[in-house]
């Protein structure tokens, strides 16, 4: 059996992170926040689909948004979204052959600039303070 055979072996595998190289693990961050983003957008679209319905619905909805659950999921999309432009920024960069020489460095002090951007969001977003 190649390793180009589909089996369940061969897609679990795609998930496991040890033994890869810093820039599978990149790519595999990007797809995991693309589809992410993706899932949300379509979500969000059906959201807003549902507020068309009046305002009732609208009211509805923003005593579901102050939810907890709602909030946590937001916090998903927000890291999601910062990660996955990070890493953008990273890739275009390296297209225009900007920095490519510490791509591995690049990616790291990105990732770890996003975690602080992720945390500034989340202390905000769950400190109390009301929008």
């Amino acid at each position: 059996m190649n390793n180009n055979d589909p089996s369940s072996h061969h897609f679990l595998r795609w998930f496991d992170p040890r033994h890869k190289s810093i820039g599978t693990i990149a790519f595999i961050i990007n797809r995991f926040s693309a589809l992410g983003l993706t899932v949300y957008l379509i979500l969000h679209l059906v959201v807003l689909s549902k507020l068309a319905s009046g305002g009732q619905a609208y009211d509805e909805f923003l005593i579901l948004a102050k939810s907890p659950v709602i909030k946590i999921g937001e916090m998903f999309v927000i890291a999601g979204g910062i990660i996955h432009g990070a890493n953008g920024v990273r890739i275009a960069l390296n297209s225009f052959g900007f920095l490519v020489k510490i791509q591995k460095e690049l990616f790291i002090g990105l990732m770890i600039l996003s975690l602080a951007i992720i945390f500034y969001f989340g202390v905000h977003m769950f400190s109390g303070a009301q929008n």
